[in-house]
């Protein structure tokens, strides 16, 4: 093995599908059931365009230079983005002064901003609050479907000869000669190179070969998530004023038409704890409310929480940390938006260092995605006259037809779980919540996959949906 990279977050993918380029023998080892299930799930979807990070700090060049990546990325992987800009907003003495120092700041990381008086706001955003006095509108910034990069990321690594291994957490490893020997709770690998994206854990297993260096905290942060109101309402994203705590609670659309209003920002102890809570959420509610008016909590469909993965440093790690061992750690927002920088600066810190030749056979561009909503009548018409499983519909709430489904389940990184197929194409993700598709969504499963009903998950290891056959019905073969 060539490298193994452990994560398949957004950064372990984006990274892999980076060094599919070269001749290289990639392994992705992942602990959970599906790419892109931790922080890279549960975040604010932004594209940030890089006038808030300190100058000079890697969080700064690459979060400038990634936003400047992501029009070529997205055409690559079809994954859908929206350039919509965005907008902090100020609405006490001391949040107008603090835009003086943000100004500064953007023209020392070279993002284009312009400050706008309350009247310009009200022409492009006429909900914001009574409150607000000034804005400065980034307008680089914008919106991305992050459950589609991850997956696309490593679907296009894959189709370009990377491997994948989920299900499988790396619990130890040791030096061997020049090589590691890189031990899970399945099986054990020798690797030439390890890289780390291990997110939240990724102090832990630098740790199993380095000298202790950097510490990460897991920081909690709660949102809602608000139907698609069919009518106008705000079109940038909304932040307030940033502190210590980071950006904020913000108001954004979503590239499926949703509103996110969110985050909170909490450390916690446990790296796993992604609970909601009503005092924290109530708290996310009031700071939007500061901002945005008339907020439509009355169309609210979900909440969650995400974990985000703060180091130490109060920066990116990235570096070699001991011959041939790479740390991607702390790798909080602007982390995103920043995603495609970070691959390209470990593509060149390991070719610093060894010689792979060009994969003769790469393609950066994966299979397209058919979005039945999104086709006209024509090109629905066509479809459904190929394969009448596009006239199937599972999920009224999003339009997703059953051949969507299925594609997702048989792609590279394919889709085992529901939640996989939700991340995917949907099902499950509007106003029922799954109500209507599920029992829809666990039949396709369960045939494409050949497995029992009663074995498919909902979305991490051991979250089955059915416990036993219902009286009467018979049994399965596959």
């Amino acid at each position: 093995m060539d490298v193994i990279i452990i994560g398949a977050g957004v950064i372990g993918t984006s990274i892999a599908r980076a060094l599919s380029k070269y001749q290289m023998d990639i392994l992705v080892i992942e602990k959970d059931n599906d790419v892109g299930d931790g922080s890279s799930c549960a975040n604010s979807a932004i594209l940030h365009s890089g006038y808030d990070p300190e100058p000079g700090s890697l969080k700064a060049k690459l979060n400038v230079l990634g936003n400047q990546m992501f029009d070529e990325v997205c055409r690559d992987l079809d994954v859908q983005i929206r350039r919509i800009g965005s907008i902090t907003v100020a609405s006490t003495d001391e949040e107008v002064d603090a835009l003086g120092p943000l100004i500064k700041r953007a023209e020392q990381n070279k993002v284009p901003v312009q400050l706008l008086t309350r009247e310009e706001l009200l022409k492009i955003e006429p909900f914001l609050h009574s409150s607000v006095r000034y804005g400065l509108l980034a307008p680089t910034a914008g919106i991305i479907n992050p459950f589609e990069l991850t997956i696309a990321s490593m679907e296009n690594a894959m189709d370009n000869g990377a491997s994948l291994h989920l299900c499988e957490e790396v619990i130890g490893i040791s030096r061997v000669g020049n090589e590691f020997l890189v031990q899970t709770n399945k099986d054990q690998y020798k690797t030439t190179m390890v890289i780390n994206c291990a997110g939240v854990y990724s102090d832990v297993i630098h740790n199993m070969v380095n000298p202790p260096q950097f510490t990460i905290k897991p920081r909690r942060g709660e949102y809602y998530v608000i139907d698609n109101l069919f009518t106008p309402y705000i079109t940038h994203v909304i932040f307030g004023v940033p502190t210590k705590a980071g950006k904020g609670v913000l108001v954004t659309p979503t590239t499926h038409d949703n509103y996110l209003f969110g985050p909170s920002s909490d450390f916690i102890e446990n790296k796993d704890d992604t609970a909601t809570h009503a005092d924290v959420l109530m708290m996310v509610k009031n700071r939007a409310s500061t901002m945005v008016s008339t907020l439509p909590f009355s169309s609210m469909i979900r909440q969650f929480a995400g974990i985000r993965a703060v180091s130490n440093t109060n920066d990116f790690i990235i570096q070699e940390a001991s011959p041939n061992f790479y740390d991607v750690a702390g790798i909080q927002s602007p982390g995103l938006a920043s995603s495609p920088a970070i691959a390209k600066m470990v593509e060149d810190l390991i070719l610093s260092h060894h010689a792979f030749s060009k994969n003769p056979s790469y393609n950066p561009r994966r299979r397209p995605v058919v979005r039945l909503k999104e086709a006209s009548l024509e090109e629905r018409t066509r479809l459904i006259a190929k394969n009448p499983q596009y006239g199937h519909i599972v999920c009224r709430c999003e339009g997703v037809s059953e051949a969507e489904v299925v594609d997702c389940i048989h792609r590279h990184a394919g889709a085992r779980t529901i939640k996989g197929v939700k991340k995917r194409t949907r099902p499950g993700a509007g106003r029922c919540q799954g109500g209507f598709c599920e029992p829809h969504i666990i039949e396709i499963l369960s045939r494409e996959l050949g497995k029992q009903k009663t074995d498919i998950e909902y979305a991490k290891q051991g979250s089955f949906i059915l416990q036993e056959r219902k009286k009467g019905e018979p049994h399965e073969t596959r």
